[in-house]
């Protein structure tokens, strides 16, 4: 493509573009695309990695916020496959939509923008069920967090909520010059499997995500002081959590106790009310 014709990367879109075949052709074959595969990608951008997707599996949907991008990606796709584009806030898009019928599932990927990354993680989330797998594009630093063990100093919320839906691997870096224009960070390849069945109970699934959002909301605190809103220090005592560890150190099982104590209480509450 001449230089002159190609897209300016948008800031406020949090755009750029992969350009790097030899890290395009690793992500392609990580991804596995199958012909008839249900595609669907966030952020295509130019096009780089939604090509050689097309070309594998036949058809693909594309959800793309940048206008100008729409109609030239849909003119390198037309000799290429079916190419379907929603031009879209990601963050507002209902991937339940474009689900096929069961047993198949959405299998989505993407360049994610960083500056919206993980509230677009949580979006996803909402819709796991009909999603066989993700493969994404994001910060170095936010894989890191998302596939981190308990008592590391990337653990944290995201960890917890991202590892109780999803299995997580960390598949490889992707250097800055990888992209244009080239950003100021390292970035990472990642695989997320939605777990057919949650691997713990956490009893309510909305008093789960308060309490992991509480526990981490001051890190540096004990769970004593951290719970306390939510649950009493004899209540921690009584699922066999020490109240003064701190929330990086406990795995998702024992958030899940945490979260079915906190249930249990709030029901037990609701008995004794006249």
């Amino acid at each position: 493509m001449n230089n002159h014709r190609r897209h300016r990367p948008r800031k406020r879109f949090g755009q750029n573009f992969l350009h790097d075949p030899t890290l395009i052709s690793r992500m392609v074959k990580a991804i596995r695309p199958r012909p008839g595969d249900p595609l669907v990608e966030i952020g295509p951008g130019e096009g780089a990695l939604t090509l050689p997707l097309l070309r594998a599996a036949g058809r693909l949907t594309a959800v793309e916020l940048d206008r100008d991008l729409v109609a030239p990606l849909q003119a390198r796709a037309r000799a290429v496959g079916e190419l379907t584009v929603h031009q879209a806030d990601a963050l507002r898009f209902d991937f339940r939509q474009l689900a096929p019928a069961p047993p198949a599932r959405l299998r989505v990927v993407g360049n994610l923008p960083y500056n919206i990354s993980t509230p677009l993680l949580f979006h996803l989330l909402e819709s796991a069920d009909v999603i066989q797998d993700m493969h994404f594009t994001l910060q170095k630093e936010v894989v890191e967090r998302l596939a981190a063990p308990p008592g590391s100093k990337t653990y944290g919320r995201l960890s917890v909520m991202v590892q109780y839906r999803c299995a997580v691997t960390n598949l490889f870096r992707l250097p800055p010059g990888a992209f244009r224009p080239p950003p100021k960070v390292d970035s990472a390849f990642v695989r997320l499997v939605p777990h057919a069945e949650p691997t713990v109970d956490v009893g309510d699934e909305q008093a789960f995500a308060r309490l992991v959002t509480q526990a981490f909301s001051q890190r540096r605190k004990t769970l004593r002081n951290t719970l306390r809103p939510l649950m009493s220090a004899d209540t921690i005592i009584g699922v066999g959590i020490d109240p003064r560890e701190r929330a990086e150190n406990l795995s998702l099982e024992q958030f899940a106790a945490l979260s079915q104590a906190h249930t249990r209480t709030k029901r037990n509450a609701s008995r004794d009310t006249p």
